[in-house]
């Protein structure tokens, strides 16, 4: 492990670099030095450590205290080139100082409470003493002179500010949120590889399924995902290939409201701007970009395809000749199980130029870059989740099978698949992209993606189609009554809300009206009510008065139930931290309010609340 750390008795930390045997002093009044001999703070009688740490995430300040967060316990889940790269398995959020007002303040209780939530949900991953840049594609680092970590990608950044501004750079260790996992393993006979997955998602725009869609103003994209590829032959050679993923680049939401549907919303403002932005970037980043569009054709998702086409048919001139649209219907051409069909898809791209020999390679023996990649797929549906999860894995697939042939591992004219010919390395491949779904879908849904029976098995199985029910399920549980306090993580985490200069009052006081409140608890009580008189009567069940109650608990429940579908809006779990684009709070009187639609989103078609 590269980092120790102490404690000294005034609550400041002391950590060092061993490495460069440099030291970083973290004191209570929030200052932060870099010596090269320990500071004089440190009592070895008084001082707690010297632990050794897996490293620090970084430093935050919440409304009365600062606090560093450090990971302690980490798990090598593979490596790229022999660079190991880790997981985070524990972490610890310790204060700097001794403030016994921050911990008995409620307010900043529940901010640590959240800082909790987001780092024992979070898929942390960092490289073993900095030696691979996680955050940056291989093509990324071959081609580009004084590479600094990728902003877009880098978890920490937010938390490593203080750190970076005070010249403790070698003690800033850039995590990724997403999923990373390698294996050495032998295919078609003799033919050793190397293959790993990695997948980096962005933070900006970041959160949770339904409290982040769409675009902002500056063309940050909801749930954006750069995954990369990386096979690595006997012969030196190593193979990258990338794939994005992001919302639909236009001004749109759902909004949550008990229902199994949420609210479709499209923005009345125009996203033109925005949108250019967005693929101004993109084009510049990747190259010429295939815009691969999953979502269904008719019904509840036709306006987000139909408002993804208005503005790819309106960007300008120099920048649409870059971006090709190809709209895929998925659910219709794979119905009844035929993922098989996604074959179709492909067909599509060759037509329009993006051939599977579109990745980057180099030679490590000869230090020669072989080829690169200038045209990038970027698909998306509703979520960005299973379908988008299938498409990708797919392509993928594809492109493996190009790179096996250039690097001499099946035959140059085969007609056959390398899934066919190495049946025990597709299992490998197979349960590699499955398990990022699962990450993916994890960080962005709050359950694991669905129809990986699919990308583990290769085929669509009933088993799968019962556990995509279950997953169903749990997330419009999750999505309506407890993704707020996760949107909240993500916002405190990220820096998107400050508590030290953002909250003047606390964010958590519940402001709704009393009997918005007390509804769901009022049902809860009638329904204990009504349960133990159908269980415990006294006397016959029949009797007058017991069929009294449970009527009056009937009635209750039934008309509470009403009211809570028909005002749906006010008894989701909301986020308390950063406002909604697609929700206001209206002053309805004494202090309460009421949860409604901002003026320019509307509902699609017939209003669901």
């Amino acid at each position: 492990m590269t980092f120790t750390h102490s404690v000294s008795a005034d609550g400041s930390h002391i950590f060092q670099n061993l490495n460069t045997s440099n030291y970083l002093l973290l004191t209570s009044d929030g200052s932060i030095e870099v010596s090269q001999t320990i500071p004089s703070i440190y009592d070895s009688k008084l001082s707690t450590g010297n632990h050794s740490i897996s490293c620090i995430i970084g430093v935050i300040k919440l409304k009365i205290s600062s606090y560093v967060i450090i990971s302690d316990q980490h798990t090598i889940t593979g490596s790229i080139l022999g660079n190991e790269i880790a997981k985070v398995e524990s972490y610890k959020i310790l204060p700097l100082g001794n403030n016994q007002f921050a911990k008995s303040n409620a307010e900043e209780a529940e901010y640590l409470k959240l800082l909790n939530q987001h780092l024992s949900n979070a898929t942390l991953y960092f490289s073993i003493d900095n030696k691979y840049d996680v955050t940056n594609s291989l093509q990324r680092q071959y081609t580009t002179a004084n590479l600094q970590p990728d902003p877009r990608f880098m978890w920490n950044k937010f938390l490593s500010t203080s750190l970076i501004e005070n010249g403790a750079n070698e003690f800033v260790t850039p995590l990724i949120y997403g999923y990373f996992k390698s294996h050495s393993a032998t295919f078609n006979g003799p033919h050793l590889l190397d293959f790993a997955l990695l997948t980096r998602r962005a933070n900006s725009r970041a959160g949770t399924r339904y409290f982040r869609r769409g675009i902002d103003t500056n063309g940050n994209v909801a749930n954006f995902n750069e995954t990369e590829q990386i096979f690595t032959a006997a012969d030196n050679h190593v193979y990258s290939f990338l794939q994005t993923r992001g919302s639909v680049p236009v001004y749109w939401g759902e909004i949550n409201n008990l229902k199994y549907k949420p609210n479709l919303v499209i923005s009345s403002k125009p996203a033109l701007l925005a949108t250019e932005k967005h693929f101004t970037e993109q084009v510049e980043l990747y190259g010429d970009n295939y815009l691969v569009n999953l979502v269904n054709q008719k019904g509840y998702e036709l306006p987000v395809k139909q408002s993804y086409e208005a503005a790819v048919d309106n960007l300008p001139e120099h920048l649409a000749k870059h971006i090709n649209y190809i709209y895929f219907d998925f659910h219709h051409e794979c119905k009844g199980m035929r993922y098989d069909r996604i074959n179709l898809l492909l067909e599509r791209l060759i037509q329009l130029g993006y051939t599977s020999d579109n990745y980057f390679s180099y030679d490590l023996a000869e230090n020669k870059i072989l080829s690169v990649q200038n045209k990038i797929v970027r698909t998306n549906c509703m979520d960005c989740l299973d379908r988008t999860n299938v498409v990708q894995g797919e392509l993928a697939r594809w492109v493996l099978q190009n790179q096996f042939i250039k690097s001499g591992y099946i035959e140059k004219d085969t007609l056959v698949t390398w899934n066919k010919i190495d049946p025990k390395f597709n299992l490998f491949f197979q349960n590699f992209w499955a398990d990022n779904a699962d990450a993916v879908s994890c960080a962005y849904s709050g359950t694991g993606a669905l129809k990986t029976d699919f990308t583990r098995l290769g085929k669509r199985t009933y088993k799968g189609a019962l556990n995509d029910l279950s997953n169903s399920i749990t997330r419009y549980y999750k999505n309506n009554l407890k993704d707020g306090s996760r949107q909240d993580s993500y916002d405190l985490f990220l820096g998107n809300y400050k508590p030290f200069q953002d909250s003047i009052n606390s964010p958590f006081i519940d402001r709704r009206p009393d009997y918005i409140q007390l509804l769901p608890y009022l049902m809860g009580t009638s329904l204990l009510v009504l349960l133990t008189i159908i269980y415990y009567p006294r006397g016959s069940i029949f009797d007058f008065k017991n069929l009294v109650i449970i009527g009056a608990c009937l009635y209750l429940n039934a008309r509470g139930l009403f009211y809570m579908l028909k005002d749906g809006y006010q008894f989701v779990d909301w986020p308390k931290l950063s406002s909604l684009d697609f929700l206001e709070k209206e002053e309805i009187g004494n202090g309460s309010i009421k949860y409604r639609e901002t003026e320019h989103f509307k509902s699609v078609g017939k209003k669901k609340n």
